[in-house]
């Protein structure tokens, strides 16, 4: 029987207490040897009669750890007695570090045990909690090499530190009250105000009334009560906006009506935000104007202190940038944004690395990648070459695969502006230094004129790397399965092999070999983006009638106004055609009344979605014709049903159901009929439309009735959060063939 060896492991094991583990276990079977870091491994020299067991229960891992394998090879020389922690070396970046997490039980515990050495300390955390990610700076995963370095600890911190029995045991974040990071408390224009606890006079000023800038673990949050949210969001300019809430575990139901899956992911370390029907559909507008809220519970020692001192069991907790832009995380720029905003700046001097914003979820599928879940590393083979995929415009990730593993980023945003593409750059370097990558190939977006492509062509110039363009659709099924497929990728806006905007395909094979098979009827985007800020003006493109221009004109389009939008369409001037099926719903919004001007993303298809709760879908007759070889659903057809209906006095959450619905199935059906004649079993759908639970649903069922098998990823967001993804799958497949 084996009695020594050196055993390496590799997978996610910087930054998950994994060499203390590995030490407590040493002691418990006898082993002498020791453990340390090598760079994003561990390597063990382990020899004792119990090697065998000791082997298997390394093996395991800790809460945090991911294992992707354990070698045993020979030892190089016999240790001495005893087990020791040595200090850590350079090495194979093959791993990762993994996502922050929330505070764990047991440090909340602490914190709220009276007289205890943590109680009332805000950055309480041990091996198996906090912040990971957005405080490492390089690897090996160690106190000097985070944004710890900079708070030496005191001795208490210390004898913790080097003691096994420990909770804290090589906890590279310990740290207290009198040796750790402070917070501290600033006005409206960023003096300090004087205070002995910076917490409970936040909550103070909360109860009054007041909006607050809290500076989190992965960048600023602005915070109020739900009383003053109308005034956050004047303040702002984003008055239709939803906001996001935080509450204590037990006021969850006061708000919300969570199914079980809610409420596991509510308590799940990851600690997302979750998108959940309100009590009352139209309650807490001043939040919400929507059917729903995201809620998320308290995940950091601040969070728990703070509701600790609050009257109010809710606060409003939203990401302080604007959207699609990145996360404010220091101090000055914050104030410097924010001044005129908010009333007072709750704030620590902890740097924050690398920003990350909160995660958000929905009847179990990722909406956006964020904290607690990435970087998210995943297991895939696409072969020997280091990939970069640089993601979409909007909503967007990047990822790179090398070495058998693809790591995705945090969210990254709307990369439409030189802050949010420095973001991108900023993302890629640091995620690329922490795997050793070097990029042989660079995935991108078809569409030229996009800033990510000007970045991949930029950065593939400075690196010798490979270009490979990938149309957004594509992507989107990439990521979804590698499988051979019918897939359905609904979404609002992707260029197209055409040059036309597509978001309403149908695609069969596998990667590379998607062949569009059908779609949506392509009709016109009068005046192009203002078509999606204006849904009307989406409407007349897509019923370009009398009826359309009377209702426009009764609701105040001028008859000047209404005569050139006429002429713009019959003529194609400043005209683009689209097969997406946001732009669809946008039209539906706007002629039901629900939405005119789009204020933030999604916002026509999302308010028709909630317009649509309590109504009743009917199934009406569906139309299709062809295109180029491609069959198409007629959505000026179902548009028009809709118009027929609400001229004969049908009510609007009846409409808005059987527009869903209608659309869902025409879909579907394209989608069926083509596995049916192709001889495929698989239906694999993508897209941000995708997070419609009604539209989603009834395409599931059709396939589902249609004895065909379903396939929707739950790894990866549906909508263009997992393009990144998709890309390098699909560049991987490309370059393969």
């Amino acid at each position: 029987m084996q009695n020594s060896g050196t055993i390496v492991i590799r997978g996610i094991v910087q930054g998950v207490g994994f060499r203390p583990f590995v030490y407590a276990l040493a002691e418990k079977y006898g082993i002498s040897g020791w453990v340390k870091n090598l760079g994003s491994r561990v390597e063990i020299a382990a020899a004792g009669a119990r090697f065998s067991e000791f082997l298997q229960a390394v093996s395991t891992g800790t809460p945090l750890s991911v294992i992707d394998s354990v070698e045993v090879l020979p030892l190089d020389e016999t240790p001495a007695d005893g087990f020791v922690i040595r200090q850590s070396a350079t090495g194979a970046l093959d791993g990762m570090i993994p996502p922050d997490v929330a505070v764990c039980e047991e440090c909340i515990r602490d914190i709220t045990t009276p007289g205890g050495r943590y109680e009332g300390y805000w950055a309480t955390s041990c091996v198996n909690c906090g912040p990971r990610y957005s405080i490492i700076r390089t690897l090996p995963y160690d106190r000097e090499r985070t944004a710890m370095e900079d708070f030496p600890m005191c001795g208490a911190c210390d004898a913790e530190y080097t003691d096994p029995a420990s909770r804290r045991h090589h906890a590279q974040t310990i740290a207290c009250a009198a040796c750790g990071p402070s917070l501290s408390l600033l006005d409206g224009g960023g003096a300090a105000i004087t205070c002995t606890d910076p917490i409970s006079r936040a909550a103070e000023l909360l109860d009054a009334g007041k909006i607050l800038a809290i500076r989190g673990i992965g960048g600023f949050h602005l915070s109020c009560i739900e009383e003053a949210a109308e005034t956050l969001k004047r303040r702002l300019g984003r008055t239709e906006q939803p906001l996001a809430v935080m509450v204590p575990p037990d006021a969850v139901e006061h708000y919300v009506v969570p199914t079980e899956g809610d409420r596991e992911m509510l308590q799940n370390r990851i600690r997302p935000i979750v998108v959940i029907p309100k009590c009352s559909p139209t309650a807490h507008t001043g939040i919400s104007p929507l059917h729903t809220i995201g809620v998320m519970l308290p995940y950091t020692g601040l969070h728990h202190l703070l509701f600790s001192h609050l009257r109010h069991d809710l606060l409003v907790m939203t990401s302080a940038n604007m959207p699609g832009t990145p996360m404010v995380t220091a101090t000055d720029e914050g104030v410097a944004r924010l001044q005129g905003q908010v009333d007072a700046f709750l704030v620590h001097d902890r740097a924050i690395q690398n920003r990350c914003d909160d995660s958000v979820m929905r009847d179990g599928y990722i909406l956006r990648l964020s904290r607690g879940i990435a970087p998210k590393r995943m297991a895939i083979d696409l072969g020997d070459r280091c990939i970069l995929g640089v993601g979409p415009e909007l909503n967007s990730t990047t990822t790179i695969y090398r070495n058998g593993f693809a790591v995705t980023s945090p969210h990254v945003g709307n990369v439409r502006n030189p802050q949010t593409l420095a973001y991108l750059q900023e993302t890629v370097e640091k995620i690329g230094a922490l795997l050793g990558a070097e990029f042989e190939v660079i995935a991108h977006d078809l569409h030229p004129r996009f800033l990510s492509t000007r970045y991949a062509h930029e950065l593939a110039a400075e690196c010798g790397a490979e270009l490979v363009p990938v149309q957004h659709h594509r992507a989107h099924i990439a990521a979804a399965t590698r499988e051979e497929c019918v897939g359905i990728a609904i979404d609002g806006v992707g260029y197209g092999d055409d040059g036309t905007v597509w978001g309403g395909e149908v695609f069969a094979g596998a990667s590379p070999d998607l062949e569009r098979i059908a779609h949506l009827e392509c009709v016109p985007m009068p005046g192009g983006d203002l078509a999606t800020r204006y849904p009307e003006r989406m409407l007349y493109g897509i019923l370009p009638t009398g009826e359309t221009l009377d209702l426009l004109s009764a609701r105040g389009w001028g008859e000047i106004e209404g005569g050139v939008l006429a002429r713009q369409v019959e003529r194609g001037v400043n005209v683009a055609m689209t097969s997406s099926a946001g732009r669809v719903l946008d039209a539906a919004s706007a002629l039901l009344g629900i939405c005119r001007e789009r204020t933030f993303d999604g916002e026509p298809a999302m308010k028709l979605e909630s317009a649509a709760v309590g109504g009743r879908a009917e199934d009406w007759n569906l139309s299709f014709g062809t295109d180029d070889g491609c069959r198409t659903l007629l959505t000026s057809d179902l548009l028009q049903r809709a118009a027929e209906a609400q001229r004969a006095g049908v009510n609007r959450p009846d409409i808005a159901a059987s527009v869903q619905h209608n659309l869902a199935r025409g879909i579907a059906t394209l989608a069926v009929d083509a596995a049916h004649e192709r001889g495929i079993n698989t239906v694999a759908l993508s897209g941000g439309v995708a997070i419609n639970p009604a539209i989603r649903g009834t395409i599931h069922a059709c396939i589902r009735d249609a004895g065909l098998r379903f396939l929707m990823s739950t790894e990866y967001p549906p909508g263009d959060g997992c393009i990144s993804f998709g890309q390098c799958v699909y560049a991987a497949a490309l370059l393969d063939r």
